[in-house]
């Protein structure tokens, strides 16, 4: 009998095969006391063990393939940092020289410790960095019980390279490390399915920038999903089915067909120029982390970089921050690997007190209390730190002598913000003068994702050259909810009327000011919001690589007029996305 288990759509298209699970590595360890003689051999034991794991993982970034998610070396970087950090190590060694507990005992005894303080955090990217800190321990613990010399285990299920069967497999765990996924573009299973996992997960992230159908946090799903089970994984709706009967597993197979021969049609369009039926240009720009991912853009037929979050440059470097130099260099790649397309670069968007690099698993702990969300975070950070700033600005300046560059500024709200910003710019110039080295004019926007902004926006369009609405904190800031947290995560609505009245606001008074304005969160590469976007007047889309071709899909399809006729009654609607559903169509509908 069939089975439907339900979790969050995080890629797009089905997968079917049969189901592999992985247990979590973590198993029960062992739990007794070290003699006082014996202590400084078992935290030698400790430190053997994280250099062993340390080094499997440089050696995973060192031979990381040409084609990796660009995802994947930040994400190995979260796990070093966590790897080296006091909070984790130097409290383990406190519990095997006060408790006298055996290592891997002290180790699952501060997993507690941190993972609790993990759950308390108000921040959904940090609070799902806890996953990280247990497959960190989880490494760590399976280092200890080797023999020395004794080899890692692989990175994937054993015996799989050599799996001789006929029929695809699809993987079912718990969560997917980063190290795991390394190695996923190139196995052999067709889709992924996990037990937990947030939107700004790591597994979430990596089935967006690989296009893999995956559902993740599907609650149970690694406990009742048996090994060799049929499963169909629909990616679009965030279902899996288990055990599926014959005449559903056709009509997935169907669907599945279907989806690929779609998928063929959208990459013939990578460079058909996106106009609407009605003759309006529509422009697609990519949202990349590293100078790298310019060559997916390029390939998914992106006509520029709508945002380039330079803070991957500052991950994991400690003391080490970037400077000038290597700021530059690296935004000069990134523009002359665009070959003369514009390149928009949001200045370091951090959180809390710290820039993220800096940050330990110590500091993390008191998120909670500085609540990181409304804290000290993006230009709030920056303006704190008014010598790093400049530095940055310096270095996008620089940049500017060799292609289109902008500057986007993160979570701007204040009238004394503005002024505090552009006159940062203003000495960052003269002091490239004073130096004698050349930059060029740059455009300079402002991200509109708090609510006070979207509210009184004329002072923005008034100083700024465009604005970029991001509407994965807009949304979260204007409903006062936290989408990670279970007990509200179902209020989090992106079809609330109140936050697409803000939108459709902002795009409305940026265009009868002359003003660019485009949209640079989720809502931009969902098809699900194209025609209600384009409606409300947006022409200009920033996404994963992934997602261009099927939203321009969608815009070529489209007629603005018509849309525009009927955006008043979404709008007014008091259920607005069964209002867009009705009078837009589905996605793929036309």
């Amino acid at each position: 009998m069939s089975i439907q288990l339900f979790g969050m759509p995080v890629s797009r298209g089905v997968a079917i095969g049969r189901a592999v699970l992985v247990a979590s590595s973590r198993v029960d360890v062992a739990h007794y006391f070290v003699p006082p003689e014996r202590i400084g051999a078992e935290i030698e034991r400790l430190r053997q063990a994280r250099d062993t794991v340390a080094g499997e993982f440089d050696a995973l970034k060192r031979d990381l393939p040409g084609d990796a998610p660009p995802e994947l070396p930040a994400l190995l970087d979260v796990h070093l940092m966590l790897l080296h950090d006091e909070a984790l190590i130097g409290a383990t060694r406190q519990w095997i020289v006060e408790r006298h507990y055996n290592a891997e005992w002290a180790l699952s005894a501060q997993l507690e410790v941190l993972a609790r303080q993990f759950d308390e955090m108000e921040d959904e990217y940090l609070r799902e960095r806890k996953a990280d800190l247990e497959q960190v321990v989880e490494r760590l613990l399976d280092a200890l019980a080797r023999e020395p010399g004794e080899p890692a285990p692989p990175l994937h299920p054993p015996g799989l390279r050599d799996f001789g069967g006929e029929d695809p497999l699809v993987l079912v765990a718990s969560d997917v490390a980063p190290a795991d996924m390394l190695q996923f573009k190139h196995s052999v299973f067709t889709g992924f399915i996990t037990d937990v996992g947030g939107r700004t997960s790591h597994t979430a992230i990596v089935a967006r920038s690989m296009d893999i159908p995956a559902v993740i946090g599907a609650r149970e799903a690694s406990r009742l999903i048996r090994s060799d089970d049929w499963v169909v994984i629909d990616a679009d709706a965030g279902v899996v089915i288990v055990d599926p009967s014959p005449i559903m597993l056709e009509e997935y197979r169907f669907r599945q067909r279907q989806s690929e021969l779609e998928r063929a049609r959208l990459d013939r369009l990578r460079h058909t120029p996106s106009v609407t039926l009605d003759g309006e240009t529509v422009e697609l720009l990519a949202n990349i982390e590293r100078p790298q991912d310019a060559d997916a853009a390029l390939q998914a037929g992106a006509v520029g970089v709508g945002l380039y979050r330079s803070e991957f440059l500052f991950l994991n470097r400690g003391s080490d921050l970037p400077g000038e130099d290597e700021q530059f260099e690296a935004y000069r790649a990134a523009v002359h690997a665009m070959q003369g397309l514009p390149v928009t670069i949001r200045t370091v968007d951090v959180g809390a007190d710290k820039p993220l690099e800096r940050m330990t698993v110590q500091e993390l702990r008191h998120e909670h209390v500085l609540n990181p969300a409304l804290g000290l975070r993006a230009i709030r950070w920056s303006l704190s730190e008014p010598g790093m700033f400049r530095q940055q600005l310096r270095a996008i300046l620089r940049a500017s002598a060799y292609g289109k560059v902008r500057i986007l500024v993160p979570m701007i709200a204040h009238l004394s913000e503005i002024r505090a910003t552009f006159d940062a710019i203003a000495r960052a110039r003269r002091q490239l003068d004073d130096a004698g080295k050349t930059h060029a004019p740059v455009e300079v926007g402002a991200m509109i994702e708090v609510p006070a902004a979207a509210l009184r926006l004329q002072p923005f369009l008034q100083h700024f050259d465009f604005v970029s609405i991001g509407t994965n904190d807009l949304i979260q800031y204007t409903l006062a909810i936290d989408r990670a947290d279970d007990a509200v995560s179902n209020l989090y609505d992106p079809w609330h009327p109140a936050v697409l009245t803000l939108i459709a606001a902002v795009i409305e008074q940026a265009n009868a000011a002359s003003r660019g304005v485009s949209v640079c969160g989720e809502m931009a590469g969902d098809p699900n919001f194209t025609e209600l976007l384009l409606a409300m007047g947006l022409r200009s889309f920033s996404m994963q690589p992934a997602q261009i071709a099927a939203i321009k899909q969608r815009i070529l399809r489209a007629d603005t007029r018509r849309l525009k006729a009927v955006l008043a009654d979404v709008l007014a609607a008091e259920n607005p996305q069964e209002a867009a559903t009705a009078l837009f169509g589905r996605p793929g509908s036309r």
